[in-house]
């Protein structure tokens, strides 16, 4: 028997290839390297494996193909997308690689030692600290950069196992608040794997359909690629509940990791306690992975069935602006709030991905960039508001601190602003291009959702740097840390690249047009 095997173009997937070999060496300097030098060799392994990803990428912008079988799609939105998920990752990375702000840094090596025992306080008491978050976190990476190019749905289940996995352990390995921490990764495993059920439950039933339908002369057997899919759903058969129960279950899946209502309790009790610098990862790479994987499905394998599912992923989009603004009005923890905001934007992001055709693709894309460089900034600050006992998270804690740091406090009231959509910041031009794209796509009330929700979520902002600035400081206001170089180096990215997308946005803004077009 001859076995053909599937033509697999190395040069085109060769930036997944060196992150995830960057994992993998990161893996054997833990177990080899000694312990004095594992913190600078794994940290140099790490962004300099983002990096020259980075540089093939670039090198890679007019590649457009389909390869390993028809498992792996290497076109504008996936190099885009990627691209963009390895340059948030190098910020992140830098804020997890910071060691400045507390001796031995913020993660520990074990996630599952019972809480208070000897010998959970002896690894928390540990001033080495722990390493073996950056091959977790690279392995992360890889999985998110072969989710939002994958071309059939096994290999974007498989993708979504591989960024999923290292995360769960990430959230368990904070220094301080240890139980919290824990439960936070627990809840996150839980529901996380009840998510990956439904998206798997889904791409069987899909399978089925397209076994139901002769997609093309004769075909007998049903297909899991976005090419039968896309065959099999214009084809118009008279039975589509398979193809609609799968999308739905499958939708189920990407709606969880993108935070989106009602599949989004897990996001503030993950956000809160896990370590924040992971919470700043999640809250930029996760979510340019799951809009990703996201955009495909619909656009690609689905696009068949746009007219039915437009109206039930637009009340999710509605019910997730809703959800994300009102209940942000009511939180008292700052990452908490960060979270419902994440929530919001998550709904913001549905409605560019609704608003059909290249515009929605593209603007969709600036959104994803603009948000995950402003929303990691936003995160380096809180790691920098202090107390004895870690960070200062309850916003009580920030009355005054303007009048304490005034340079601290003007950097995070620009963050907030760009949050709220004020002009001048790229979280004003991202929404511009969003509804705007919805409007041109006739996705009028889910512009006006939009605009009202903003305008409700811009309350929170504001009541934080009202607090900041008009409030007296208190004895329990916190001091600001000196961020170290690390955490520095982010923050100014972040807020560097906040402030141009606002000015000049029309670089980005004719990239991702000229990379929105996907490939079958």
């Amino acid at each position: 028997m001859t076995i053909n095997f599937p033509h697999i173009a190395y040069a085109a997937i060769a930036p997944m290839l060196i992150v995830f070999g960057a994992a993998a060496l990161g893996v054997l300097v833990e177990a080899f390297v000694p312990k004095r030098w594992r913190y600078l060799t794994q940290l140099v392994v790490a962004l300099a494996g983002l990096v020259a990803a980075l540089v093939v990428l670039i090198t890679q912008a007019d590649t457009r193909l389909v390869t390993a079988g028809q498992a792996i799609a290497v076109d504008g939105p996936a190099l885009f997308l990627q691209g963009s998920i390895v340059v948030l990752a190098v910020m992140a990375v830098l804020l997890i690689g910071e060691r400045a702000l507390e001796k031995g840094g913020p993660f520990v090596a074990q996630a599952a030692i019972t809480v208070g025992s000897d010998d959970d306080r002896r690894q928390a008491a540990h001033a080495d600290g722990a390493t073996e978050v950056y091959p977790l976190a690279m392995f992360a990476v890889g999985g998110m950069m072969l989710f939002v190019s994958a071309n059939d749905l096994l290999t974007m289940f498989i993708a979504l196992e591989v960024l999923s996995l290292p995360l769960y352990l990430m959230c368990a390995l904070a220094r301080r608040r240890r139980l919290v921490s824990q439960e936070a990764a627990l809840k996150y495993f839980m529901l996380g794997a009840y998510a990956s059920a439904f998206f798997l439950f889904g791409v069987a039933l899909v399978y089925g359909f397209t076994a139901s339908v002769q997609a093309a002369p004769g075909r007998q057997a049903g297909g899991v690629d976005f090419a039968t899919i896309h065959s099999a759903a214009t084809a118009s058969p008279a039975n589509r509940a398979l193809l609609f129960g799968g999308l739905a279950m499958i939708s189920i899946g990407l709606l969880f990791k993108a935070a989106a209502a009602p599949f989004h309790v897990w996001t503030p009790d993950v956000y809160q306690g896990a370590p924040t610098p992971v919470t700043a990862f999640m809250a930029a790479c996760t979510k340019v992975a799951a809009f990703g994987a996201l955009l495909r499905i619909l656009y690609v394998a689905f696009d068949g069935a746009k007219w039915d599912f437009t109206p039930v992923i637009g009340a999710v989009a509605i019910l997730t602006m809703l959800v994300g603004a009102v209940l942000s009005v009511t939180q008292t923890d700052l990452k908490r709030l960060l979270a419902y905001s994440s929530i919001a934007n998550a709904g913001y992001l549905l409605v560019g991905v609704l608003a059909g055709g290249r515009a929605g693709i593209s603007s969709s894309m600036f959104y994803l960039v603009a948000y995950g460089f402003t929303v990691i900034a936003a995160f380096a600050v809180v790691t920098l508001v202090r107390d004895a006992d870690g960070e200062a998270t309850h916003l009580s804690r920030w009355a005054g601190l303007g009048r304490r740091s005034p340079v601290f406090a003007g950097v995070f009231t620009f963050i907030l602003l760009a949050f709220a959509g004020i002009p001048l910041t790229s979280g004003f031009i991202s929404k511009f291009a969003v509804f705007g794209a919805a409007l041109e796509g006739g996705q009028t009330w889910l512009v006006i959702a939009g605009v009202i929700t903003s305008m409700i979520l811009a309350f929170p902002y504001l009541r934080v740097v009202v607090m900041m600035w008009l409030s007296e400081p208190g004895e329990s206001t916190p001091t600001i840390a000196v961020p170290g170089a690390l955490t520095a180096a982010s923050l100014v990215i972040g807020v560097a690249a906040t402030l141009v997308l606002g000015v000049a946005p029309a670089p980005l803004l004719n990239l991702s047009d000229t990379a929105g077009q996907f490939i079958r």
